[in-house]
């Protein structure tokens, strides 16, 4: 895969550090599936924070309870039942489009089988609710078709799955992942013959542009 556009080496830092909202940590798990390079460039990130760490002076605790009071609050932790993962007939591996950590969230299910709602004629999308700030969901749109212009009030990511778009800040391709800041006004246009699939997590909501983004707004819950 001949991927162009990688992860900003603050994203990768946020994402061994920790501190990534949760679909924004799922989206990073998945292009890393895909990029050698940004697995490398993690991994030195790994490092650098390892290093860091280890020049931190230790500190005495201050409490001679503290193992006790550590599974206190382990216990007091809400118990999350695992989702059965649901089985495949044989011969229908996963479609090749889908990274295994994404396939995992959707309990195996192909694209074609999942439940998406329409937001404008030639768009769809799927909630993935993830929780946490921002908003995780699948983006499908048709050939010839944009989605809204729009700006940030915090960050996006988006992995492109299927097909490619086009926009102001370039072409993404299967693979691809656009790392934007507040900073950034786009409308991504599907410029293929094939519904473009991608993965967006955000960690605000969007600010929309024109008058169809702001009334749609509400229904899309970005």
């Amino acid at each position: 895969m001949n991927i162009r556009h990688h992860l900003d080496d603050a994203t990768l830092m946020g994402h061994a550090a920790g501190t990534l909202v949760p679909g924004m940590s799922l989206l990073v798990g998945c292009h890393l599936e895909r990029c050698a390079d940004c697995r490398e460039r993690l991994a030195q990130a790994e490092s650098v924070g390892g290093a860091l760490l280890e020049e931190v002076p230790p500190v005495a605790m201050d409490s001679s309870n503290a193992l006790a009071e550590l599974f206190a609050r382990i216990e007091a932790e809400p118990f999350e039942e695992s989702r059965p993962t649901q089985p495949r007939m044989p011969g229908t591996p996963p479609e090749a489009a889908m990274p295994m950590l994404l396939a995992g969230q959707l309990d195996g299910r192909r694209f074609d089988e999942l439940d998406w709602r329409t937001l404008a004629p030639g768009v769809r999308q799927v909630d993935l609710h993830l929780g946490g700030p921002g908003a995780t969901r699948l983006l499908r749109f048709a050939p010839g078709v944009s989605v809204p212009h729009h700006s940030h009030r915090g960050n996006e990511l988006t992995l492109v799955l299927r097909g490619s778009y086009n926009d102001e800040v370039g072409r993404f391709r299967a693979g691809d992942v656009a790392d934007l800041d507040d900073q950034v006004a786009h409308q991504p246009l599907n410029d293929t013959d094939e519904d473009c699939i991608c993965l967006i997590a955000t960690d605000a909501p969007l600010r929309f542009s024109g008058l169809m983004g702001r009334l749609v707004q509400p229904f899309i819950g970005m």
